[in-house]
Parts: C-alpha cells; sequence; structure tokens
C-alpha cells in the first residue's frame, strides 16, 4: 500500500508564493516626475561691474614745519578741530626779530635821508658844469646818486624781509583741514627747516581713493568695447564698500585713469574722488570699489540655480524639448544683484531650473512650475504669489 509522498520545502515555498495576491503595480514602475521652480530666461541689459579693492588717500595733507627758529611761545590750535586757511597753530618768540625790523626801518630813513642831499648836489653840479665843477667832480655827484638810490633800494628790501621773517613767528595753516596732535611743547626749541615736523594738516573732504586694476582684465574690456559686447558710459562712477560691509552713501567721480602698469603686480592705480563731510573716511582705510563701466547684452542666472564644479566652470540645469532635466556649462562674467552675468550657453526661452539642483541628475523628466527668486534667494511658486496677491 502506498501513500502520497509530502511536498519538501522549497515546494512548500513555492505553494505559498503562488497563494499570495497579485497586484497590478509593479516595482519596475517609474517614478512621477520631479515638480520644479522654472524661469524663462531672456537677455537684458546688464551694468558691468567690477570690484576692486581701494585704499583711502587724503586730498590734501601738509607737514608743517617753521621757516625761522626760535622757542615755541604758544600753540594756538586744538587737535582734531576744523582749521581754515590761514588759522594761527604756533607762536614762536619774535623779540630778536622785531628788532631787526626796528633796525631795518631805521636804516630805511636814513637812506631817504640821503636821497635828497645826493639829488640836489647832483643837481647843482650839473647846472655848474664848467663854471665851478669839473667834469670828473659831475660824475663824482651822480655816482653818488646813484648810490644813495641803490642804498634806499636795499634798506627798502631789507625792511619787507624782517618783516616777512616777523611774520613768520606766528605759523598759520597753508590749506583748511584737520589739525593733528602737535609734535612740540611751550618751550621747545626749533630751527629754520628742521626734519621733524610740528604737526600734519590733512583735509579730508573730498577723499581720493587709489583702486588697483589687472592691466589685462583693462586689456579684456577693451576687447569687449571693440566687439560691441559692452557699451561704456559717458563717465564713470564708483560706490565704496566700508571694512564693514556697509555701502558708502554717494558716488565717486574719476581723478585719474591711471598711466603706468606696475611691474612687479602687472596692476595700475586708478583714482576716485568722493565727498567726505562727515569724516567717515581716512586716509589709510582699505576699501573696496565697485566701478560701472557700462552695460551688457547677458541672462541673469540666481546664484542658486547654478553649481560650480570641480573645474571650476559653471552649471545650470534647463528643461529639455523632451520634458527631461539637461545639464549646460556656462562660463560667468561676473555677478550683478546675487545673479550671475551668463553671455553665452544659454539661448532665449530657455526654462532654468531653479530648485532640487543636488538630486538631479542628466535626463531626469521634470515638471516645469514657473516660479522666481525672491529678495532672501527663496524659490517662490508664481502662481502661490498670484494667489497671495
Amino acid at each position: 500500500m502506498s501513500f502520497p509522498q509530502r511536498p519538501g520545502f522549497a515546494g512548500l515555498l513555492a505553494l505559498s508564493l503562488f497563494a499570495l495576491p497579485v497586484s497590478p503595480a509593479t516595482a519596475q514602475d517609474a517614478p512621477p516626475p520631479a515638480r520644479v521652480g522654472v524661469m524663462t530666461l531672456e537677455k537684458q541689459p546688464v551694468p558691468r561691474v567690477v570690484t576692486l579693492p581701494g585704499r583711502a588717500v587724503a586730498y590734501q595733507s601738509v607737514d608743517i614745519r617753521p621757516r625761522v627758529g626760535g622757542v615755541i611761545e604758544e600753540i594756538l590750535y586744538s587737535p582734531g578741530d576744523m582749521l581754515d586757511a590761514g588759522t594761527p597753530l604756533f607762536r614762536i618768540d619774535d623779540a630778536a626779530y622785531r628788532a631787526t625790523v626796528a633796525s631795518a626801518r631805521a636804516d630805511l630813513a636814513k637812506a631817504e635821508a640821503n636821497l635828497p642831499v645826493a639829488q640836489s648836489a647832483y643837481d647843482r653840479a650839473s647846472e655848474l658844469a664848467g663854471r665851478g665843477y669839473t667834469e670828473a667832480e659831475v660824475e663824482a655827484t651822480r655816482a653818488a646818486l646813484s648810490e644813495a638810490r641803490a642804498t634806499l633800494e636795499a634798506a627798502e628790501a631789507a625792511l619787507e624781509y624782517a618783516e616777512t621773517e616777523l611774520s613768520w613767528t606766528t605759523i598759520t595753516s597753508p590749506i583748511s583741514g584737520v589739525g593733528d596732535l602737535a609734535e612740540v611743547s611751550v618751550g621747545d626749541l626749533v630751527t629754520n627747516g628742521q626734519s621733524e615736523a610740528l604737526t600734519t594738516i590733512t583735509q579730508l573732504d573730498p577723499i581720493d581713493v587709489d583702486m588697483l586694476e589687472a592691466s589685462a582684465r583693462m586689456l579684456s574690456v577693451r576687447e569687449d568695447i571693440d566687439a560691441g559686447v559692452l557699451s561704456m558710459q559717458d563717465h564713470l562712477e564708483a560706490k565704496l564698500v566700508l571694512e564693514t560691509g556697509q555701502v558708502y552713501r554717494g558716488t565717486g567721480q574719476l581723478v585719474s585713469p591711471g598711466t603706468a602698469v606696475s611691474t612687479s603686480t602687472g596692476s595700475f592705480t586708478v583714482r576716485f574722488r568722493f565727498d567726505n563731510p562727515d569724516r567717515q573716511i581716512l586716509p589709510g582705510m582699505f576699501l573696496r570699489g565697485e566701478i560701472t563701466l557700462g552695460t551688457t547684452e547677458a541672462f541673469l542666472v540666481p546664484q542658486r540655480a547654478a553649481q560650480r564644479g570641480n573645474s571650476g566652470q559653471l552649471t545650470v540645469y534647463v528643461v529639455g524639448e523632451d520634458g527631461t532635466s539637461r545639464q549646460v556649462l556656462v562660463e560667468d562674467s561676473g555677478t550683478y544683484d546675487n545673479s550671475w552675468i551668463i553671455r553665452d550657453g544659454l539661448s532665449e526661452g530657455d526654462q532654468l531650473i531653479l530648485d532640487g539642483l543636488k538630486s538631479m541628475a542628466p535626463g531626469q523628466p521634470v515638471t516645469p512650475v514657473t516660479a522666481s527668486v525672491d529678495e532672501d534667494g527663496l524659490v517662490q511658486d508664481a502662481a502661490a504669489e498670484s494667489e497671495g496677491n
């Protein structure tokens, strides 16, 4: 008598699998297209702005030194005060110079008194020439008259110089500006033409800023102008960014475009002048200058919509005609308002993908949704914005 054989483990497993309900969906089904925010690209006139390192330079700065020697009797200004041209700064002991002026005045009075006497003697000798005065005596009176005139002129010059030296005992500011600390004290002896300055007067309004530009970029800008890519402005203007990141109010005017390139750095200096009524900028400060050269036709690509690869080149994603993402290599020409300036690599009407870039891959199906990037760099759905408004 025979009994039916029991199925083994493999048979039981097969029976259990066939007994499971079968779903029409399978693991091979493709995921739905990713929903991404996009913006339509259009070329527009974009300001061409270059950022240069700069350093503030005083518009005028004068080291004050004495023109006569003597002892400092009085300091007549307060450091930090705004001084006008001609404001007294120091007073030197003038006793010796007043005595010199008095002596020069006496010599002048003596010369003035002698001149009429010499003139009368010459006139009398000229009238009596040959009748009591020989030709030699007439010539002698003529020489005496010329000497008297010369003595008078010398006395006038000596008095003028003595009075000038006396005026130099009061040292005044040659320019309008701010006075620095005095380097001497009352009672110090100073000499004419000494190397040490008594103080420094600096004019801070306006203020100059020297900016360094590479000669290679200057040549590139000239090429863009010649090619018609860049339309230059009639007048170059610059904005300043302070060390704190604050944008300085007002714009600067070009003073000097630079005339020589440094052989060590390959750069040249461009000088701009800014109004500085509040003395916010001081000589020696390091600043950044933003110079608007002109405008160029280009695409503005938000910085969050681009990634820089290991090669240093920017990549963006656009929506292809087949509804999938397409990776594009682009080259930037700087930035403007948190956007990359792109001239080549993109086309009018391209739909630029704004978000989901970290997980994006070329050829990935996507569903484009019109969006924009706000001031905080966040992608905003255009339909949601319109509903909110």
